[in-house]
């Protein structure tokens, strides 16, 4: 696993980055950069820039969060279970560098049926050629 000096850290991500992935915070519901991005390319991990997620898996969930259907590289996102906040819900972290990224829910469209729900703030959007042009 890639691990990154904490100074380093702080001085490169800003300061909700750095909340989200290393303490791992939420921020506000409607407020991320990327929660309307319909931009076609690549979302990586802000710390490492692993590919975590593509575009095409990416849909409106009205959840105030950009969600997606499924990961972009099997073995990218790792879970554990998180007991906070009263209730037990599913962390996503990525697997690279251990990055808070969000949470997965049983409740999204398609045949997975599930809803990566992930902060703007862990994510880096890489547009795609096509995109650029």
């Amino acid at each position: 696993m890639a691990k990154f000096d904490d100074k380093d850290l702080r001085e490169r991500l800003t300061d909700m980055q750095y909340q989200v992935t290393q303490g791992h915070g939420t921020e506000r519901a409607f407020t991320g950069e990327y929660n309307d991005n319909k931009r076609d390319g690549k979302y990586l991990c802000v710390v490492c820039g692993a590919h975590l997620f593509d575009s095409d898996s990416k849909y409106d969930s009205r959840s105030g969060w950009p969600s997606f259907t499924d990961v972009a590289v099997e073995g990218n996102i790792a879970e554990t279970i998180d007991n906070s906040l009263g209730m037990q819900r599913t962390e996503v972290h990525c697997s690279n560098c251990d990055a808070h990224q969000g949470h997965v829910f049983p409740d999204g469209p398609g045949p997975s049926g599930l809803r990566y729900c992930i902060n703007s703030a862990s994510l880096d959007f890489k547009p795609s050629e096509d995109e650029d042009k």
